[in-house]
């Protein structure tokens, strides 16, 4: 099989990723580092990536160590009297001293464990909030699509949903805005739409999210407003036919080869039976009916584009809520999205636990948050996807696996109500379980984006 990569767009993406989670491992990482400071810990090394072997970078300054790892997996801060990753042995024979953190008592190592998870998740809130006060929000109401929905996934069609379909409620819940559908969606085990003016109900297989990652379909929104057929910007990235055909921005397209069609969805199938072949458009051009002949590619395209949200708000096919934030508003807004967020991963979570979803199948690795960043560098969208990340991050550290904080908090918080410290013995082989089962997760994620198992 030949492999074709777009280097630069690879490249675009490669960096977005690679900021993102250098941002979100020094923030996290500070959490554990201030917070062992504040409690007079000594912290023996700060580092941003792991580092086995050799570093990149690293520069002692008083009695820590700060520098830059070369695999970029992690970080890490190596807090002196802790059983860490480091697996420092030697250290742990020797008795507890004051600035060790063996030695503090509970609640101060407690502090110190949810320290990068609290940091991550004040992150995430004050991204959202910067974001909501740089950009505003813009939202299309569900209620204001005019057309209903465009279906843009087969696998959406053959459980029951039809274009043009007006969603009214997913699990018995109103959906205000059309940028939470295909999230509500996934998640979900019906639907309600309204269909020719009568309303009918849509059970989700159980299974959605496996029957989606063994089609190996490409990422994307399943469900789009229905738009018309109107020609939007040209396909910048391979050769149009379209363009080259006679085709301009503006045009309506009112037939393909003599069979009448509204909306993109209409017209799509009918060209995509023509692979390699051509097709005849008949367009409306300012009044004007035209036909052009169009070449086909080998994909069943003919390259075009759709007009923007605004364009379409202007032909009354969508409306579009605004709103601008002030920095007090944004706050406490950036609050709330962060915890809309976090609902929503916490109920993709679920699935993932639930084996008869299958949704296990779709556990992604670098390469699937890779692919979430744009092809282009859009700065709204990277902090967008950046704050999520670092709810996915503060939540993930909180499972109560050893190896990660929520098993260093859980062994912790059991001390408190027992009065029993588990033996530093105990908690070296739960370090090591927690690192093989952390292991074995990673290669795992990683081997579903390289070779698709379990697809």
């Amino acid at each position: 099989m030949l492999l074709l990569i777009n280097w630069g767009e690879f490249g675009i993406k490669a960096g977005q990723l690679l900021l993102s989670l250098s941002i979100l491992i020094l923030f996290h990482e500070f959490g554990h580092y201030i917070t062992a400071r504040w409690f007079k810990c000594r912290v023996d090394k700060f580092f941003l990536f792991f580092d086995p072997w050799f570093s990149l970078y690293k520069k002692k300054i008083g009695d820590t160590v700060y520098g830059i790892g070369w695999l970029p997996l992690g970080g890490y801060v190596k807090i002196a009297g802790m059983i860490d990753e480091s697996m420092d042995k030697d250290a742990m024979k020797q008795p507890p001293q004051p600035w060790e953190f063996r030695s503090k008592p509970a609640w101060q190592r407690l502090i110190i464990m949810i320290g990068g998870v609290t940091v991550n998740v004040i992150l995430a809130f004050l991204i959202y909030a910067m974001i909501l006060f740089v950009w505003g929000e813009k939202r299309t109401p569900v209620a204001g699509v005019k057309n209903g929905i465009w279906i843009t996934d087969s696998l959406m069609y053959e459980i029951g949903l039809r274009n043009g379909d007006k969603v009214i409620s997913v699990n018995d819940q109103k959906v205000d805005y059309f940028e939470g559908l295909n999230a509500a969606v996934i998640t979900g085990t019906h639907l309600e739409v309204e269909r020719n003016g009568q309303r009918q109900r849509i059970n989700l297989p159980v299974n959605l999210i496996e029957k989606l990652v063994e089609s190996k379909r490409k990422r994307g929104l399943m469900l789009m407003p229905r738009v018309p057929a109107i020609v939007g910007e040209f396909d910048k990235k391979d050769t149009s036919y379209a363009k080259q055909s006679g085709l301009q921005q503006g045009d309506r397209i009112v037939a393909i080869d003599s069979v009448a069609v509204s909306y993109f969805d209409e017209m799509i199938p009918l060209i995509g039976k023509n692979k390699n072949s051509t097709v005849v458009l008949t367009v409306d051009r300012k009044g004007q009916l035209v036909q052009i002949t169009s070449k086909v590619n080998g994909d069943g395209k003919i390259g075009l584009g759709i007009l923007s949200n605004e364009e379409y708000e202007k032909l009354q096919v969508i409306q579009i809520e605004r709103h601008k934030y002030s920095l007090a508003e944004a706050l406490p807004a950036g609050v709330h999205k962060a915890y809309e967020k976090l609902s929503f991963y916490i109920s993709q979570f679920r699935l993932i636990l639930n084996p008869e979803t299958g949704a296990y199948k779709g556990i992604g690795g670098f390469k699937s948050m890779g692919s979430i960043f744009p092809s282009e560098w859009d700065w709204e969208s990277f902090w967008n996807i950046t704050a999520f990340f670092s709810i996915v991050l503060a939540f993930m550290n909180l499972l109560p696996i050893p190896a990660l904080d929520g098993g260093h908090v859980l062994f912790t918080l059991v001390e408190m109500v027992t009065g029993r410290k588990p033996s530093e013995k105990f908690l070296e082989y739960a370090q090591i379980v927690g690192m093989i089962i952390l292991f074995s997760l990673l290669i795992y994620a990683n081997g579903n984006d390289l070779f698709g198992w379990n697809r």
